[in-house]
């Protein structure tokens, strides 16, 4: 879909960004393992890690197409850092969609500037797809909740100031907030992982925190809600994830094949690469259409939004690891090093096929949106 004005500015501000405080470092922060909160906090003042929460605590008050934009942009500079702020920007918009004027007042602006960063605590060591499994419990006790479980896989554990925490109370499931002061939240070691190795993955450790009943967003009972609303544009935002790595890896694959040459003429004029480089053009294209219809249509809140947004998280993920991988092999052994970057790339993009809900469920979402009403 044609952008307008404001929207190409908004994407030339994202890759600027992205060309000049992500790219040149993402592969040095991939290696040493380093979490770059204090780029991330250069973003927070472009507006970037409240892209949409609302402006009465100092959010961007943007539009989900608009977030698509910024974080496919962002991720051609780093994808694992523009992830982060995918998730950061989920627990600020929750706090100040579904929060109490009291808790969106004490959270949301240092949020917005990114002086405390935000985790999202969903997925438990027992329970990934399975939400309803959980078993992280709030007991209410007077004013207060006492919480008890453990998260895994959590994204900025350790380092994150605030947890947005779902957990069971009776037999529904609440959100709250729990700072990371609380007595007894601990943290497990940092995870090795494949790939995402410029945020740090820890378990969250829930022994007895109790936590002010303030505390909570929204009632008691909501939470599975609120997780689900802010899922829809989570996948969003992880499909933007992919889509900007793989134009990355794309924008690196056509430069080295116009460079590298192969039985005295560069690679880029045998037609094997050629129709490689067109079919990844085209995947590529497919995947932005797909993705830019999902955030229109969650933005006008049609009622098929969900399932548009299950099928451009399952599309676009699965394209852009087939279009890293693509790229990778056009690079032939050099693509297999790590400073041509195309296999950090290749490492980062793998995980959005499982996160946000893997793509399995992504078809089961919308397989049972198909046969709503036979």
């Amino acid at each position: 879909m044609p952008l307008n004005d404001d929207q190409r500015m908004i994407q030339e501000a994202a890759q600027r960004f992205a060309y000049d405080r992500l790219r040149p470092f993402a592969g040095e922060w991939d290696e040493t393992k380093h979490f770059p909160v204090d780029v991330m906090r250069e973003a927070a003042a472009l507006g970037f890690a409240a892209i949409y929460t609302g402006e009465a605590h100092g959010g961007s008050g943007m539009t989900r197409l608009d977030a698509v934009l910024i974080f496919e942009q962002l991720s051609r500079g780093c994808v694992a850092t523009a992830a982060f702020l995918s998730i950061h920007n989920m627990c600020t918009w929750m706090i100040d969609s579904f929060g109490s004027d009291d808790l969106r007042a004490r959270f949301v602006p240092e949020l917005v500037s990114m002086e405390r960063i935000a985790s999202y605590c969903l997925t438990e060591p027992g329970s990934g797809s399975d939400a309803a499994a959980m078993k992280t419990r709030a007991v209410r006790d007077g004013d207060s909740y006492v919480l008890n479980g453990a998260k895994q896989f959590i994204s900025g554990a350790g380092v994150s100031d605030i947890y947005v925490v779902m957990a069971k109370t009776g037999e529904t499931i609440s959100a709250f907030v729990v700072p990371k002061d609380a007595a007894g939240l601990s943290f497990g070691a940092n995870e090795k992982k494949m790939g995402w190795n410029a945020q740090p993955t820890r378990q969250v450790i829930f022994d007895a925190v109790r936590i002010p009943a303030e505390n909570r967003i929204g009632d008691e009972g909501e939470g599975f809600r609120f997780a689900m609303k802010g899922l829809d544009g989570g996948r969003l935002n992880i499909a933007a994830c992919s889509l900007g790595g793989a134009q990355d890896a794309l924008d690196r694959a056509s430069q080295y094949a116009a460079e590298r040459s192969q039985f005295g003429k560069p690679i880029s004029e045998f037609q094997v690469t050629q129709f490689k480089l067109a079919d990844m053009e085209t995947e590529l294209q497919a995947s932005r259409t797909l993705l830019y219809e999902a955030a229109a249509r969650l933005d006008a809140k049609t009622p098929d939004a969900t399932k548009w947004c299950a099928m451009a998280k399952r599309f676009v993920t699965d394209a852009g690891s087939k279009i890293a991988n693509d790229a990778l092999q056009i690079h032939g052994g050099y693509g297999y090093l790590h400073d041509y970057g195309v296999e950090r790339i290749v490492r980062d993009l793998r995980v959005h096929q499982i996160l946000e809900g893997t793509n399995e469920i992504m078809r089961v979402i919308v397989s049972r949106a198909m046969m709503k009403g036979h």
